[in-house]
């Protein structure tokens, strides 16, 4: 394990992220970690992350803004993306992305299937629109009426739902089957679901409330 934190922990990759959402996710974390080229977001934001890990494909790039070598953490193989390597190489009770969003598509659904992958670390996926996490056993949130709330499955799942306009109690959902984009919250709810693969997208104003639900949320995933 490269990174060991007991409180939340920023992780920036090289997609689009932008000075504020750094910021934003920096306001509730302890520690700031970059996924290989995302180290230049990070000194871009006037910050430094207190690690790099991933592939280094992009070794050159990070020495010259001036990180330390003992900083950089190398994983060489090729079979896993540089979100991939970083995460399972933090523990940590809750990460949050930015930058794994908005640049490619082949990487954000890499990153999606990564979050199905390793249910046991909790992790909250910031776009600059939404934000995206997999679902707990057990999900509570404070929510105003009328909010987005959209459940895609990664895998065959079925759950129950208190506080969603459309209930989803004795639903079958799977990804080349039914899905449940474009619900919406009547006030606060409660989700439950049978297995790790369902992935809640809200609008990015509930990311504090969401790190919050997690953080405290005594029902977790195992390690597959």
């Amino acid at each position: 394990m490269i990174v060991r934190e007991t409180k939340t922990v920023t992780l920036v990759g090289a997609g689009l992220a932008t000075k504020a959402e750094i910021s934003r996710c920096m306001a509730i974390s302890a520690a700031l970690i970059a996924a290989d080229g995302g180290a230049a977001h990070c000194v871009e934001a006037g910050l430094m992350p207190d690690a790099v890990i991933g592939d280094m494909d992009s070794l050159d790039h990070i020495e010259a803004l001036g990180i330390p070598k003992d900083s950089v953490h190398a994983i060489a193989e090729q079979d896993s993306t540089d979100f991939d390597k970083a995460l399972r190489n933090i523990e940590a009770p809750l990460v949050l992305g930015a930058g794994f969003t908005g640049a490619r598509l082949d990487h954000q659904l890499a990153v999606y299937n990564v979050l199905v992958r390793r249910p046991d670390r909790q992790c909250i996926i910031l776009s600059d629109t939404d934000i995206a996490f997999l679902c707990p056993p057990v999900l509570r949130l404070p929510m105003s009426g009328g909010t987005r709330v959209s459940l895609y499955p990664m895998g065959l799942v079925e759950g129950t739902s208190h506080g969603l306009k459309w209930p989803i109690n004795g639903l079958t959902f799977t990804p080349d089957g039914r899905v449940g984009t474009s619900n919406e919250a009547t006030g606060d709810i409660e989700i439950t679901m049978t297995g790790p693969k369902m992935l809640v997208i809200l609008p990015k104003a509930e990311l504090e409330k969401v790190a919050e639900a997690l953080l405290h949320s005594v029902a977790r995933w195992p390690a597959l």
